[in-house]
Formats: structure tokens, sequence, C-alpha cells
């Protein structure tokens, strides 16, 4: 009798309870619930696509006869592919886009102009300058500028080899440490096979490259309009491998680089409504042109990737011109 008695007491007490509390378990359901739904959109399906574009790269990676890098970084979000994003490859040309960088932070604080008139010397000539091999020593001006613009364009050593001294080695990799980037530095000036053979090579990692345009993209390097400037020089025209089978006319700001088994490429693809930076190295290569043909096909699939996020609702409906269809 007193045991029912209880019962009944404990069961009236907790249907009371529950009355109480029953308008905060609903609203932690309620919230519960628009958690789970939040959660399901912060996993959009877009992520669809980076799972094919890494797919892709994965093929890649396993055909290779060589080792790959790679590191691609969308623009607008902020998402990241790494593949061996921390391991350091030789850089071979793709070096310059850091002493470019370099020779900007200088005539941004005054310590040099862009305009300032350079003397041709005899002694500067090294082997694959294409352009300062044919002006004339001790008599042929050109400001840094137009140095730059050999080193970004044809990859001109000796024009490059100028712009190191005139900057300072040890300023360029100074640059590198300000911006946190330990694993990226110029060991050696264009050609000096002595430096090379002993084991002073020009070096940096996909991630760093990545990082390094990442800050010069966002103005945490440049004013403005020297950022401006300086990705106007870099996607000057040239032979690379990133823009090889992209549509002509879009703005790529890229530095190849070669030596024997190695190929590389970085830079920033300013494709509209969706840019994204894309390094890919490769080192170890049995044969460069596949090294090259590498670069090509993971670039092809980023742009393909990039291009329809590009034009592409939320939803993945593409909203092109004169499109009438409901």
């Amino acid at each position: 009798m007193h045991r029912s008695f209880r019962l009944a007491t404990l069961s009236a007490r907790m249907t009371l309870l529950l009355g109480q509390w029953r308008p905060l378990l609903l609203l932690l359901l309620i919230l519960g619930g628009q958690n789970i739904v939040k959660g399901q959109t912060s996993m959009p399906k877009q992520q669809v696509l980076w799972q094919r574009l890494g797919a892709v790269i994965t093929d890649v990676d396993r055909d290779l006869d060589g080792v790959l890098g790679v590191a691609i970084e969308d623009l607008t979000s902020g998402q990241r592919f790494l593949l061996r994003g921390n391991e350091v490859f030789p850089q071979a040309s793709s070096i310059k886009i850091a002493v470019l960088a370099e020779l900007y932070r200088q005539a941004q604080s005054g310590k040099l102009k862009l305009n300032d008139l350079y003397t041709v010397q005899a002694s500067d000539l090294v082997p694959d300058s294409s352009i300062m091999g044919g002006l004339t020593p001790g008599i042929t001006r050109v400001t840094l500028r137009d140095l730059a613009t050999m080193m970004v364009a044809v990859s001109d050593n000796s024009a490059t080899n100028v712009l190191i001294d005139r900057v300072g080695m040890e300023n360029v990799n100074g640059l590198m440490n300000s911006l946190g980037l330990a694993n990226t530095r110029l060991r050696r000036k264009m050609m000096d096979l002595k430096a090379a053979g002993e084991g002073r090579e020009n070096i940096s990692t996909p991630q760093d490259m990545m990082v390094l345009l990442e800050g010069l993209f966002r103005g945490k390097v440049l004013s403005k309009e020297m950022t401006d400037d300086f990705f106007k020089m870099l996607s000057t025209p040239k032979s690379s491998f990133i823009p090889r089978d992209l549509p002509e006319g879009l703005k790529i700001a890229n530095k190849p680089g070669e030596l024997e088994g190695v190929r590389n490429d970085s830079g920033v693809v300013f494709l509209a409504n969706r840019p994204y930076i894309i390094c890919v190295m490769t080192t170890y290569l049995r044969r460069e042109r596949d090294g090259e043909e590498a670069i090509g096909k993971i670039s092809v699939a980023a742009y393909r990737m990039f291009d329809r996020l590009a034009r592409a609702t939320e939803y993945g409906r593409v909203i092109s011109p004169g499109n009438s269809s409901r």
C-alpha cells in the first residue's frame, strides 16, 4: 500500500517536472534540429567537386614517374587542397616570384625606383639570357622594370642576377621570413652550377608558394597600387604549363621553373568571380615532359571545377546570359 502510494507520488512529481521543463526541452529540440540542418549545409555539394578534383590529382600522382606536390586555394572561400604541401622542392625559375616581390617591396619603401637605370655589363651575362645576351655591354641602359619584364616574360637569367644583386639575396629571404615561409630560400644566383653542386639550391614548398601568392593577392605584402602592378608584371604572357590548355585571354600571373628532372609552375588564375591559386611542383622526373603534362592536367581539372563554381548558384544551376529555361 505504502509502496503503491510512493510510486504514485513520484509519478505525479515527474509529470509536474516534465510539464515545467517542456518548453525548454522543446526549444532544445528545435535548436538541435537547426544545428543538424546547418551541419548539412556546411558540407555543401561543392565538396563533391573538390573530392573529384582530388581524385584526378591522385590519378596523376599515381601515374607520374617522379614526385608530385600540389597546393590549390579557392580565393573566394579559402578552401585548400594539398598534396605533399610541406615537402621541399627545387624551384628553378619559380623562385623569381620571391625576387619580384622583394623588388616591389623596396620600390614601395622608396629604397629604389622601378624606373632606375642600369647599364648592361659584359660580366652580367650567363646562359639562358635571350634578351640581355643581345644587348650592348657598357652602352645599353635599361630600367629595373625592364629587367623585371625580362625575368618574368622570358626568364632571362642575366636580368634576374642583376636584380638579385640590386635587392640583395638576404633581403629576399628576410621577406620570406617575415611571411613565415621558413622553407622558401633564395640561396644562389641563376646558373651558379658550383653553388648548386654544393647543395645551395633555391627551394620552396607548394604550401609556402601558395601562402606567398595569397599574401600578395590579399594586399598583405604591398599597397594596392603596387599589388596591381606586381600582378600585371607577373601576368606578362610567357611559355608555361598552367595556362597551356586554358582559355585564351584568361589572366594568369604565374612563373614556371625548369631544371633537369624538375618542372614547376605557381601562380594566380584571375578567373572572373572565382580567382584561385595553383602551385604544382615535380621532381625526380624520369622524363621532364611527363612533369609538364602532369601540371597541365591538374591545371585543366582545377579550372573546370572553379569555372563551374564561378558560373553556378549555390545549388549548382548555371546561369548563363540569354538562358531562358525555367
